[in-house]
């Protein structure tokens, strides 16, 4: 699936350090709730993953079973340049869209508002068609509108129950208490399971 915002775009923002989304860090909300997670064999994807930090708490917790897509290489090698053991083969550069096999978990850290809204209806179908039965697709989403024309574009807790619940049941869907503080006020954490 071609796009505005492609491989190319995505590449010139690692190459020229126009990383704004990049906290630095595992965002609060998402390491809470790996911290609750009883199985570490659970078969995880985390699409559009930029540097991956989520996944390098994962990993260094022995989650086992991660694999990271994202369209750009640079991520990837940053990732493999933190963590050397990190399966090569789970890294892979590729348009999500493109990806195919099933997950038990799929997390969504600032990969649904670097996309296009016009792709939101195509992310929802693919999300449901990634996960296994009973699945679950979790993260953050920004509450709020953002940009027009360029990534991050924004949303509302309204516009997603009406996106995601034909494909989903609505586990939770609330404004995020532990936000980092400059996202403070501007996130959901949601847990949507496969219907």
């Amino acid at each position: 699936m071609k796009y505005q915002f492609d491989k190319s775009f995505w590449t010139n923002k690692y190459t020229n350090n126009a990383t704004g989304w990049d906290i630095g860090d595992i965002s609060t909300p998402l390491k809470e709730y790996f911290d609750q997670l009883d199985s570490k064999d659970i078969k995880i994807l985390i699409p559009g993953a930029g540097n991956g930090y989520e996944a390098e708490y994962l990993y260094n917790n022995e989650f086992n079973n991660i694999t990271i897509v994202d369209i750009a290489q640079q991520p990837l090698q940053n990732i493999k340049k933190r963590i050397p053991n990190f399966s090569s083969n789970n890294l892979i550069q590729s348009d999500f869209f493109e990806h195919n096999s099933k997950y038990q978990l799929i997390v969504e850290q600032t990969f649904f508002c670097a996309l296009p809204p016009t792709l939101r209806n195509d992310y929802v179908k693919k999300m449901h068609d990634l996960l296994e039965e009973k699945g679950k697709l979790v993260g953050l989403l920004f509450d709020e509108e953002l940009n027009t024309d360029e990534p991050p574009f924004g949303g509302s807790k309204k516009e997603y129950l009406e996106l995601f619940s034909k494909y989903f049941n609505i586990k939770t869907l609330d404004k995020c208490y532990n936000s980092i503080k400059p996202r403070f006020g501007t996130e959901l954490f949601f847990i949507f399971e496969k219907k």
